[in-house]
């Protein structure tokens, strides 16, 4: 099976995990390349590179303020993401209403006992 191209799909993407802890620090606001480096611990040139993979897909937008260039999160990319996790809500729901329904067997059973 062919896989897809990291640098055309969003879930690809995020399937690493380090370009997934660099879209949770960017959450909390702007980064440059040097601090995204530093707070993850990882070598630049590999910030870089994702980075670029994550600017790419739309889930980083960057900015130049003078010679430094802020990257911050665009979480507008992760709408593909979002509605394909969203499909499986029924599923989630069905599970937990039959969860419910067990742990109340289960009290009614030991009240009677």
């Amino acid at each position: 099976m062919a896989r897809a191209a990291t640098t055309s799909d969003v879930f690809n993407a995020i399937a690493e995990p380090q370009r997934r802890d660099i879209l949770l620090l960017l959450r909390a606001g702007e980064r440059s390349v040097t601090e995204v480096a530093q707070e993850l611990g990882m070598a630049q040139p590999g910030a870089s590179k994702h980075l670029r993979v994550l600017r790419e897909v739309g889930l980083v937008r960057d900015r130049k303020v003078g010679k430094q260039r802020l990257y911050g999160l665009d979480a507008r990319g992760l709408r593909p993401v979002h509605e394909w996790t969203g499909g499986f809500e029924r599923f989630w729901t069905e599970s937990f209403d039959r969860l419910d329904a067990y742990v109340q067997d289960l009290k009614q059973t030991k009240q009677e006992e």
